[in-house]
């Protein structure tokens, strides 16, 4: 027999409390995930104090969790909620205060928004191959070619699109719960780089990771769109586990530079999408030459055609080739993606774009 999160959940009650009530009653229980026998979530306790005391309780819980029918793997840490002084009472008629990232609550059912048809997330392996370039330029060229697009910075830690879109506004909050999205050249935009200053670090662990990522998809009014692209953070870690196992996740991207140290960390990506039931929609090859301004020679930095080859062995679309270009920086860094213009490298984000379209993905 496996084990679901509903299972678990119910066994969970089983385990009752000294002073009353059981761990789930109690909302005692976060970011719990069941896969292939492995078990894990956090137990958060009311105070540190509770917490020191319920230490037992961690290590019963996880021996009685992992005799269960199908669980070969049990993770159970054990953490405390510490309550922040009280503010004072703001003026009247103030703008409620709206915060995001916090232990993830837990949540029947799907986390994917409602009147979002598709949500496809864009991961790499590692950092630095263009994955958010490409991502907001996709965008920019699905909205120009008349689909209803939104773009999700899930890159907690390093949130780049705020400066690639050229939007740095506070969202508006009309409750205090309920987030109003940005907007910038024809996309739907959310980034926890709109709530903080560019230079404040996160400093979050992975509850308080996923707990972001589900309030940006559950409290945000996206609306009607035709896709949702998500600009996950590089590596195999908790934000696209979340994803792709809450939101309904169509499938995914994933982009690589031809180097094979790059390709290297894109076959961790394309194993933790498989691994998670996840359609791979295809790869892109980004830095795949330089075009020199002066002589036209063309060269391959990085290597030539690392991402097609690994393609076709995997048997996976190949999505296209995008070279390096100065021009793409400069209107990334100005917050005018490339794809908003005219240029030769508009035409070829606007040939993915249709790519995307005709291939029913967006």
């Amino acid at each position: 027999m496996s084990q679901t999160r509903e299972t678990i959940l119910e066994a969970l009650k089983a385990i009752g409390l000294p002073d009353g009530g059981d761990l789930v009653s109690r909302d005692m229980i976060r970011a719990l995930t069941v896969h292939d026998g492995k078990v894990s979530f956090i137990i958060e306790a009311p105070s540190p104090a509770i917490a020191q005391q319920m230490a037992g309780l961690r290590s019963g819980v996880e021996d009685f969790i992992g005799k269960m029918e199908g669980v070969t793997q049990v993770s159970v840490a054990l953490t405390a909620h510490s309550a922040a002084p009280s503010a004072p009472a703001a003026p009247k008629g103030a703008p409620p205060k709206l915060s995001v990232g916090g232990h993830m609550k837990p949540q029947e059912g799907s986390m994917k928004p409602k009147g979002v048809k598709r949500i496809i997330g864009i991961g790499s392996g590692k950092g630095g191959v263009g994955k958010s370039t490409v991502s907001t330029n996709l965008a920019v060229a699905l909205a120009r070619q008349g689909r209803k697009v939104g773009l999700l910075d899930a890159d907690i830690y390093g949130p780049s699109v705020p400066r690639m879109m050229g939007v740095n506004k506070r969202p508006a909050s009309p409750d205090g719960k309920t987030i109003i999205p940005l907007q910038g050249h024809g996309v739907t935009l959310m980034s926890i780089g709109f709530m903080l200053p560019a230079e404040k670090a996160v400093v979050w662990r992975g509850p308080m990771l996923m707990g972001a990522l589900q309030q940006m998809l559950t409290q945000v009014e996206w609306g009607e769109l035709d896709v949702l692209l998500v600009d996950l953070p590089p590596g195999t870690g908790d934000v696209a586990m979340t994803l792709c196992q809450k939101s309904e996740v169509t499938g995914a991207i994933v982009v690589s530079t031809p180097q094979d140290v790059a390709l290297l960390d894109a076959r961790k990506a394309l194993d933790m999408f498989s691994s998670l039931k996840t359609p791979v929609l295809g790869l892109i090859e980004n830095m795949a030459s330089y075009h020199c301004p002066k002589c036209g020679h063309e060269a391959h930095i990085f290597g030539e055609g690392g991402v097609r080859a690994e393609a076709e062995k995997m048997d996976l679309p190949f999505l296209g080739a995008l070279p390096i270009d100065l021009d793409t920086r400069i209107a990334g860094d100005d917050g005018t993606p490339i794809a908003a213009g005219d240029s030769p490298m508009a035409e070829a984000y606007a040939s993915l774009a249709k790519r995307f379209i005709d291939g029913g993905m967006a």
